[in-house]
């Protein structure tokens, strides 16, 4: 590898020849090089798009020389469209303000825009890092600004993927609509329900969980930008922050502001908390969903066996024809993967001692990899699982009738005593319900059948 020499203010760093970046990173690859995380690259992407905006308002104000604000801007676009996706090495586990990777962004677009006017790469000349590409700008705004951007944008691409998920349910909601099978709670046999109502109930889960997400989002999208470093506004000229984030706002078509308090912008994490709460409930509503799948399609011969999920791969290297319940196993440790996260935004929000949080890196790694593993996990879980699940009617119907619950309705017509008698007849000696009242001959047989007949103990819109 051939390398090249760079100083900062603190002297020369020795760095790879063909990377972007300069010296400041190399310094921060050095002294971070704790993990194998970065920050998620819709995190990078946001970064560059608030740099490409912060150098077009620069230019509209006339704090920026046109030539220099094109450059800068489209090197910007470069970041944006993934081309120098491999250009930003800085370890999550960093300095909390996250100013090494605002560094590392300043000197790769630095660098790029200096080039193709026609200069060399660690010049410096003619765009500086810090006096141009962050100029208006601190660490300590543009950070948070960045991280309220492409936390906002992977909420909308979430929500997409549990609406995927919330149509499959949907549908199977009205396919099984009619079929009759055993509630159960405690884990224990209950009066019956339908298979829609079940599926149902799914899928209010994931449309509640939808409109938290939605409640959240209002919040991510005050940026702090224009702040400066505590919130002051300290070296920034009047109208760049409002002009900055009116190119945002063109950019993404989500209505950014100006935050209502920069310094409450700066120091807290509120909204990364309060949309983590939202994720950490989704995340709950997923394992459970995942969980009871697996209860009912448990079997084949010797489990509840009510539904059939699809068959995607062999489960066994050892029992020939086994198949496990792949997709809502995978989403279970999804969830469990997010649920964690959301606690160390929880943990993250509590650190922000005075002006400044100093775990921006981590709440953004962690908030971004929950919402793109659980969204991705919610989509398939719809696509590869749900959208092929079928019912084993004649399987939920043999539960129903075995269930001793059956005795139910009768307690209206006996009193509680007399019903709970025949249901531990029943228990001890292995029949039926239906059976046990007819040999106690409390009832004419169509009467029995009539008050045992589950379709009148389920409440529908449609009977």
């Amino acid at each position: 590898m051939r390398y090249r020499n760079e100083s900062d203010s603190m002297g020369e760093v020795r760095l790879p020849e063909d990377s972007w970046y300069g010296a400041q990173t190399q310094r921060a690859v050095g002294n971070f090089g704790i993990s194998s995380l970065h920050l998620p690259l819709s995190f990078i992407k946001a970064l560059a798009l608030v740099k490409k905006s912060a150098a077009i308002s620069n230019q509209k104000i006339g704090e920026l020389d046109e030539n220099i604000a094109l450059a800068i801007s489209n090197a910007a676009t470069e970041v944006i469209d993934g081309k120098l996706d491999d250009q930003f090495p800085v370890d999550v586990f960093q300095t909390g303000s996250g100013t090494s990777t605002n560094m590392n962004m300043n000197e790769v677009l630095a660098n790029r825009a200096n080039v193709a006017l026609g200069g060399q790469k660690g010049t410096r000349k003619p765009i500086h890092p810090n006096d141009h590409v962050n100029k208006a700008q601190s660490s300590n705004d543009v950070i948070p600004t960045a991280l309220n951007i492409a936390n906002r944008l992977a909420v909308k691409e979430f929500i997409e993927n549990l609406e995927v998920l919330e149509s499959s349910l949907a549908v199977k909601e009205k396919e099984f609509a009619r079929i009759i099978k055993l509630g159960r709670t405690h884990l224990q046999d209950a009066v019956p329900m339908t298979l829609g109502q079940e599926f149902g109930a799914f899928r209010e889960q994931i449309h509640k969980g939808i409109k938290r997400l939605a409640a959240a989002s209002p919040h991510l999208e005050e940026l702090a930008l224009g702040g400066t470093a505590v919130g002051s506004g300290l070296n920034c000229p009047a109208g760049f922050a409002e002009e900055a984030i009116s190119c945002i706002v063109k950019e993404t078509g989500i209505p950014f502001i100006t935050a209502k308090s920069r310094f409450e912008a700066i120091a807290c994490r509120d909204a990364q908390v309060e949309l983590m709460g939202a994720v950490n409930t989704v995340a709950i509503s997923l394992g459970k969903i995942a969980d009871d799948l697996r209860l009912l399609s448990s079997g084949p011969r010797s489990g509840l066996g009510e539904i059939t999920i699809p068959p995607l791969q062999p489960g066994s290297s050892i029992m020939p024809g086994k198949v496990n319940p792949v997709i809502p196993e995978m989403v279970i440790q999804a969830a469990a993967f997010a649920r964690g996260q959301a606690l160390t935004v929880s943990i993250g929000g509590t650190n922000g001692p005075l002006q400044l949080n100093m775990m921006h890196p981590v709440i953004a790694w962690s908030s971004l990899s929950a919402m793109e593993v659980l969204g991705a996990a919610a989509k398939a879980l719809g696509e590869r699982c749900i959208d092929g699940i079928k019912a084993n009617i004649n399987r939920a119907a043999e539960w129903v009738e075995q269930s001793l619950a059956l005795v139910t309705p009768l307690a209206l017509e006996i009193g509680y005593d007399k019903a709970a008698e025949l249901a531990h007849q029943a228990y001890e000696s292995g029949k039926t319900i239906r059976e046990t009242v007819k040999n106690a001959a409390i009832f004419p047989d169509e009467e029995i059948d009539r008050l045992l007949n589950p379709n009148s103990m389920i409440q529908t819109e449609e009977k």
